[in-house]
């Protein structure tokens, strides 16, 4: 296992934490609130860390190409879901946000994996769009985790990316599958 891949590991390892953090939050608990804040924002820092590594010394692997995206759905999907249903927060994600969050990523799963099951292969390659939307996302969270007033604002915006960025892989999605069957067509 490479140095990036443990990075992504310590991140998905992470989650649990970070969950717990905010589970066991109360306002007499305060400091859990941004022991959870810490906790998200090395996983952040990770993310970065991790991808800057793969690239820089070219650690491209197999477990890397699930082990990086894992890590970042895990922390993300379980901050936006706690942040939604966290009742002693003020400020917390509408559950249409986290909706939206979760269709978005289940889409993409999906159809990575019909991709994976018709062509035995499947190459992942993040889009502008889709670096667009985890910046935000990430943003939105640590927002609602320091319960600033202008929280709403980023979580808008990413769930406007996210939907953008949903749609663009489909579309990629399509155009992968269809130049198969293309290519099926011309032998």
């Amino acid at each position: 296992m490479n140095f990036a891949n443990k990075i992504s590991t310590f991140r998905i390892l992470s989650v649990p934490f970070f969950v717990a953090c905010l589970i066991y939050y109360s306002p007499d608990r305060v400091y859990l609130r941004f022991v959870a804040l810490g906790i998200f924002i090395l996983g952040v820092i990770s993310d970065a860390v991790d991808g800057y590594i793969a690239r820089k010394s070219k650690q491209y692997s197999k477990a890397g190409l699930i082990l990086d995206p894992l890590g970042d759905k895990l922390l993300l999907m379980s901050a936006f879901l706690c942040l939604t249903f966290e009742k002693d927060f003020a400020v917390r994600f509408p559950l249409w946000v986290t909706l939206i969050v979760i269709s978005r990523d289940l889409i993409i799963l999906l159809g990575s994996m019909v991709i994976y099951i018709v062509k035995q292969d499947i190459k992942v390659s993040p889009t502008k769009w889709g670096k667009l939307t985890t910046t935000f996302q990430m943003f939105s969270v640590i927002a609602v985790l320091l319960q600033l007033r202008l929280s709403p604002v980023f979580w808008w915006i990413a769930a406007l990316l996210t939907i953008i960025s949903g749609f663009d892989y489909v579309r990629r999605g399509f155009k992968t599958l269809y130049a198969l069957d293309n290519s099926r067509n011309i032998r």
